[in-house]
């Protein structure tokens, strides 16, 4: 009994090869869109809202591979480390979501998209034994769409 299932096993696994010839390796695999939900982060200096080099290409770079698509909604949402006071980090974390909103805007990206948050350092979660700088930054969210 087990040799007839591990027979009929065989042949069907032999059967289903066939299914696969005459087709090209496209229509086998796909490529994930670029039009889908994106995030990315821009990182900044200790007490700067002012966007790096590094900052600039990240946007650039998102912008450029989003080309295209319809973008639906853009979440900036600053965070700070947990030096100096909590008034000061959540306005450094609103000066920080507003640069990068302003660079979205100035790369091209839908005004009317973005939503502006600023969490000071009680939004900046980090995993266990990151460091600090890694706080020092803003989450981009980016609900995009093929069009």
């Amino acid at each position: 009994m087990r040799k007839l299932a591990a027979a009929g096993l065989a042949a069907m696994a032999v059967a289903g090869c066939g299914l696969t010839r005459g087709m090209d390796r496209d229509e086998l695999v796909a490529e994930p869109s670029a039009c889908a939900p994106q995030r990315f982060e821009v990182y900044f200096a200790e007490g700067e809202a002012a966007l790096t080099q590094a900052a600039l290409q990240a946007i650039g770079l998102t912008g450029t591979r989003l080309q295209g698509c319809d973008i639906r909604r853009v979440q900036v949402i600053g965070l700070a480390d947990p030096t100096g006071g909590a008034e000061a980090n959540l306005d450094l974390s609103e000066r920080r979501a507003l640069a990068v909103t302003e660079a979205l805007a100035a790369a091209g990206w839908p005004a009317p998209a973005f939503e502006l948050g600023a969490a000071g350092e009680s939004g900046a979660v980090t995993a266990a034994g990151a460091v600090e700088p890694m706080r020092r930054r803003t989450e981009v969210l980016v609900d995009a769409a093929p069009k």
